[in-house]
């Protein structure tokens, strides 16, 4: 062998050690957290957003959850980097209740509350002492209990806001009853109530179409209960959020919206 020969087959050999060194330290180099989601459609949604961020560089495990007060507690002790699955008013509710650090960083999808029955086509055919079930949880209770007030089927009091209760009830005409469930339970719940309040997530999953079964709906535009991604205040400005937030507002997420949703879920921003 040449001089020449093993000269060039040294500087092979440095080049092709340098080229996996580099792609080692650029895989090393990725940047990784856990975001915490709802199971069922606001996951197949963080699947999208997921990979753009990676797209992007940033590695997103997601982490499913079934109940609501979970992620914000995960999210707290540092079992999670993130969570994309709640609207303020239920941060604020859980906020004042635990003592979170957690806030808002970026908007994602708005999901229009709905009223469903298994027993009427109809708003008007709801029957006199209906019972009506509506989530447990006091954001989207007061939420549920906003929708009832505004197709006239109770009036609650002034200045109550978005979390309105039951005991702020001020007229009930038709004597409905109420009934509190776990949100996830409400629509295995729906065959034995005249109609109940669904999230548009969970009624996705018990097999509901919010854009045809729905009695009544939210209004799209301008809904003050658009969710959001949240993280702990002391990481608000990390920059791997800002990738996050840029991937949940993609043209890939607005067209996986579209394609899959159809309206039944709409971006938030």
């Amino acid at each position: 062998m040449t001089g020449h020969r093993r000269l060039w087959l040294k500087g092979f050999g440095l080049a092709a050690g340098l080229t996996i060194v580099l792609a080692t330290t650029a895989v090393a180099a990725a940047e990784r957290i856990k975001l915490g989601v709802m199971g069922g459609a606001e996951e197949e949604i963080a699947e999208v957003a997921r990979t753009v961020a990676a797209a992007k560089g940033l590695d997103v495990e997601l982490v499913r959850f079934s109940d609501y007060v979970l992620p914000n507690a995960a999210l707290e002790d540092g079992e999670l980097d993130a969570n994309a699955f709640q609207h303020k008013p239920y941060l604020e509710a859980q906020t004042a209740a635990h003592g979170y650090h957690i806030v808002p960083i970026g908007p994602t999808i708005v999901e229009p509350i709905g009223l469903y029955s298994k027993k009427i086509t109809r708003l008007d055919a709801l029957p006199a002492g209906a019972r009506i079930g509506i989530p447990n949880d006091p954001s989207n209770s007061g939420r549920a209990l906003n929708l009832l007030a505004a197709k006239g089927l109770i009036a609650i009091g002034e200045g109550k806001g978005l979390v309105p209760s039951l005991f702020d009830i001020t007229a009930n005409p038709r004597k409905l009853q109420f009934v509190e469930l776990d949100t996830a339970l409400l629509p295995r719940a729906l065959p034995d109530l005249d109609a109940a309040v669904i999230t548009t997530d969970h009624a996705l999953n018990g097999g509901l179409d919010p854009r045809k079964d729905a009695l009544a709906q939210e209004p799209r535009q301008n809904n003050p209960y658009g969710n959001f991604i949240a993280v702990r205040e002391k990481d608000r400005d990390k920059p791997v959020f800002k990738i996050l937030v840029a991937a949940y507002e993609s043209p890939e997420v607005a067209a996986f919206l579209e394609s899959r949703f159809k309206g039944a879920i709409l971006p938030a921003w």
